[in-house]
């Protein structure tokens, strides 16, 4: 029986733990979270539920079936407060996986290492957000934590909040805000109008397999025609003001290329701003396994989720920004697969991962990040938040040491180099020092998105010996008889 490990518990995890224990093969299930759903479907714990928890989340029955379906299987360990810091490639399979277990800032925590038959990395993504100035003020939010405040803990991040950036994602934030009781003054969308209908209507027909998503659309502008946020297109937060927090905002109009357009500034009190401009794959472990990256920096698959190393399948956001079904649809996939199945064992899946594929490449059509943004940063814009490096400092060590290395640069200037590892701004960073130079592209071969160490991790917990024995006490679910096989000779 073949030994699965799923990286992950959001949409995608879940579904391909649940497809992989169809197919036979035990399972074991890892999240650095406390509990399972992701940032999706995160939520309040079980202690302290919500009266109606449906209200807050879309597709929370599938979430509910999931977990329990996984939660009541014997075939299924699930680890959670669970990081992967480490993996390291095998010769003949997808190698050696370092775990430390137990909280992130707790003491004692336990070291493991695994060696699966097959791998599944469904490690999502996090929100990226453009560099401007002040947006390094207390108050100044990505639009994911401003909505893990509201759907994990119902914390409002302030009472007269603006909502900025590009996506879809916006709408969920501005709902999840508005229902924490915040008033939203409104919705900004980089880009123009023009912009979304060439992304959006081309071929409308394609579509009509994905309805499901046009009444989600309409239920959150119903949410903010109920609470009367105004939403507004090829605008955008260029400049965040205040002393010890923020307390006003600057708003312009963007050009097609989101450039500020000049003299169309204006001025906004708030006490919060929650800005998003789509989201970065978490490609750590990927990269770490040697897994090819696509030219848009996602992971290379095939119609199986296979990745270019034998033993490893990737699914959800790492392999394209596409939402839940397209990560529920890939996860399934990727599951059955890596327990030896085949895509066409599962027509009604591929089907799925068909129709949300097409949805995924509207979006980055119509919302993807455009040229024109670093008009917006200034030489005092704080570009690299742990280390306070400003953009005028990183052009002035570039022009002093004529460097055209990413690495040279950041042991320069410290620049990606703090407890976020260039998470935030790395990519911002790449494009910033890029633009300055013959053919857009950096000396070398360096991303922001290679970490050695995919999460911090204690020397002391480094030097200590791992366990290769049964975690079960760490368990939530019943556990294996024989759950953490050793290395093949």
């Amino acid at each position: 029986m073949s030994h699965i490990l799923v990286l992950g518990a959001g949409p995608a995890g879940l579904a391909a733990a649940r497809s992989a224990r169809r197919r036979g093969a035990t399972v074991t299930l890892v999240d650095s979270s406390e509990q399972l759903g992701g940032q999706f479907w995160r939520h309040l714990p079980d202690a302290r539920p919500a009266a109606n928890e449906r209200l807050l989340h879309h597709g929370w029955d599938t979430f509910r079936e999931l977990q329990a379906d996984l939660r009541a299987d014997d075939g299924c360990r699930i680890l959670t407060s669970a990081s992967v810091f480490a993996l390291e490639p095998g010769d003949s399979g997808p190698g050696r996986v370092h775990v430390i277990v137990g909280p992130s800032d707790g003491t004692g925590r336990q070291r493991l290492e695994l060696f699966p038959d097959a791998i599944v990395l469904a490690t999502g993504a996090h929100d990226r957000t453009l560099p401007f100035p002040g947006w390094d003020l207390p108050g100044v939010f990505t639009g994911g934590a401003a909505q893990a405040l509201a759907k994990g803990e119902r914390l409002a991040v302030g009472r007269r909040v603006l909502v900025a950036g590009a996506g879809p994602f916006l709408l969920p934030v501005a709902a999840s805000l508005a229902a924490t009781g915040s008033r939203v003054l409104g919705v900004f969308e980089s880009s123009r109008l023009p912009s979304l209908v060439r992304g959006w209507l081309p071929r409308p027909w394609q579509l009509l397999p994905a309805a499901k998503k046009g009444a989600e659309l309409a239920g959150y502008l119903g949410g903010q025609l109920k609470h009367r946020i105004p939403y507004t297109t090829g605008a955008s937060v260029i400049a965040a003001h205040g002393t010890d927090r923020v307390e006003s905002v600057t708003v312009a109009s963007l050009d097609a290329n989101w450039a500020p357009i000049a003299g169309t500034e204006r001025r906004i009190a708030v006490d919060a701003v929650c800005v998003s401009h789509g989201f970065t794959p978490r490609l750590e472990l990927a990269i770490a396994a040697g897994c090819d990256i696509t030219a848009d920096r996602f992971v290379a698959i095939d119609d199986a989720q296979a990745t270019s190393v034998p033993g490893v399948y990737a699914a959800g956001e790492i392999t394209g920004i596409g939402g839940v079904d397209l990560a529920l649809a890939e996860g399934a996939l990727a599951g059955h697969a890596a327990a030896g199945g085949q895509p066409s064992d599962l027509p009604g899946e591929v089907r799925k991962r068909r129709v949300y594929a097409g949805f995924a490449r509207r979006i980055e059509a119509a919302h993807g990040i455009r040229p024109g943004w670093p008009a917006m940063v200034t030489d005092d814009t704080i570009v690299c938040r742990c280390e306070e490096v400003s953009f005028g400092g990183l052009c002035r060590t570039a022009e002093s040491t004529g460097s055209t290395s990413l690495r040279s640069l950041k042991l320069s200037t410290r620049a990606g180099l703090g407890i976020c590892q260039g998470r935030v701004c790395g990519r911002s960073l790449e494009q910033l020092i890029a633009r300055r130079l013959p053919g857009n592209t950096l000396g070398d071969a360096v991303s922001t998105d290679r970490r050695p160490l995919a999460v911090p991790v204690r020397l002391g917990e480094l030097a200590a010996a791992a366990s290769p024995s049964d975690p079960s006490p760490l368990s939530t679910s019943t556990p294996l008889a024989d759950p953490l096989k050793g290395p093949k000779s």
